[in-house]
């Protein structure tokens, strides 16, 4: 569970939460494309132990997490919708 505190605290970045099924790996690429489209050269982890997964309270997955922060859970967003979330949790 240490581990998965620190994971959590490590904070700046981007982390794509799920167990690497497609639609984690879609949602993972749709992210690499908003980081091209905004040119923000942010590594994205790809989380897929569990417990890592629920130190961030996510049950249902996949999950998008921005600077330490969840920002969508349970579903598969689309380029543009990650680009928004993006400029909002950058401003």
């Amino acid at each position: 569970m240490e581990k998965a505190e620190n994971a959590k605290s490590e904070g700046a970045g981007v982390k794509v939460l799920g167990s690497g099924c497609a639609k984690c790996n879609q949602l993972e690429e749709a992210t690499k494309a908003a980081l091209e489209q905004l040119g923000m050269d942010t590594s994205i982890d790809h989380v897929t132990d569990f417990s890592q997964i629920a130190a961030y309270g996510v049950m249902t997955t996949p999950a998008l997490v921005v600077d330490g922060k969840v920002v969508s859970y349970g579903k598969v967003l689309k380029t543009e919708e990650v680009v928004k979330i993006l400029q909002k949790v950058r401003e």
